[in-house]
């Protein structure tokens, strides 16, 4: 009776984790592109593997605007590389966003990806005038914060003298312990 609904409870979920990894190997993901766009500045580069070399042409990338809807109004540049990668890169790009299409020297499309391409920032400069401190260098607790006078020089040497004098006396003491 126990088994019976032990099997009942986890049947399922042995079912579902075995059908799984089937599910996802059949449908490979759509949004898996044969390219790869990134953008540096104002310059947008991509980078395929997809191309084969075809009468000496590996293809041709297209960087499409907004407005335009199809391969041939975009700003064309031949792919160029070997048989492991093949770039095509476009500069002066103005910021938007963009469409990049890769079409193979054999018709085929390598694979198709929006990029955005922002505006350059500028660095802001700004000087601001400040007084500089008039105490003096402050570092950790006094430093030079402040002037002292003589007589707190004279307390702080005899401390000294006295730490001095204590440290020897106790020292001595401690090596001839039979003295009082």
């Amino acid at each position: 009776m126990r088994t019976s609904r032990l099997l009942l409870r986890s049947g399922p979920a042995v079912a579902a984790a075995a059908v799984l990894p089937l599910v996802l190997t059949a449908h490979p993901a759509a949004a898996v592109s044969g390219i790869s766009v990134s953008t540096t500045g104002s310059t947008v580069s991509v980078v395929t593997s997809a191309c084969t070399q075809i009468n000496g042409s590996w293809g041709t990338a297209a960087l499409l605007g907004s407005g335009q809807a199809s391969f041939a109004q975009g700003r064309q540049v031949a792919l160029s590389g070997t048989t492991v990668s093949q770039s095509a890169a476009w500069s002066g790009v103005s910021p938007g966003t963009y469409t990049v299409v890769v079409m193979c020297s054999n018709g085929t499309t390598a694979g198709t990806q929006s990029v955005i391409v922002s505006a350059p920032s500028t660095p802001t400069i700004s000087a601001t005038a400040s007084a500089s401190p008039s105490r003096g260098v402050m570092g950790g607790l006094g430093g030079a914060a402040r002037d002292v006078g003589p007589v707190t020089m004279g307390v702080g040497g005899a401390l000294v003298g006295v730490g001095v004098i204590a440290a020897a006396w106790f020292l001595r003491r401690r090596s001839k312990p039979y003295r009082l």
